[in-house]
């Protein structure tokens, strides 16, 4: 089964102008362009929260890094002063 042709479209079409009706099509078709839009804000935020996520970790490694490296090094300088 293809896509379907021009006179099919119409046909769909027609039967969804019945059973709605003209004034309510404007409407459906503007909730699902605000859940669509709602969709994507809500997927961009969750991006964005594992971003910090990460980005708070690596942060995190780095200044728990960068103080063992400072203790190791004072008690080297202790080790070659004893």
């Amino acid at each position: 089964m293809g896509m379907p042709s021009m006179p099919e479209l119409l046909m769909v079409l027609a039967i969804v102008v019945l059973l709605f009706g003209g004034k309510k099509i404007p409407e459906l078709a503007k909730g699902l362009g605000k859940g669509i839009k709602d969709f994507k804000k809500a997927v961009n935020e969750d991006d964005d929260t594992e971003e910090k996520k990460s980005v708070a970790k690596t942060a995190g490694e780095l200044e728990n890094g960068g103080s063992e490296s400072t203790s190791e090094q004072s008690e080297t300088k202790q080790t070659e002063k004893a």
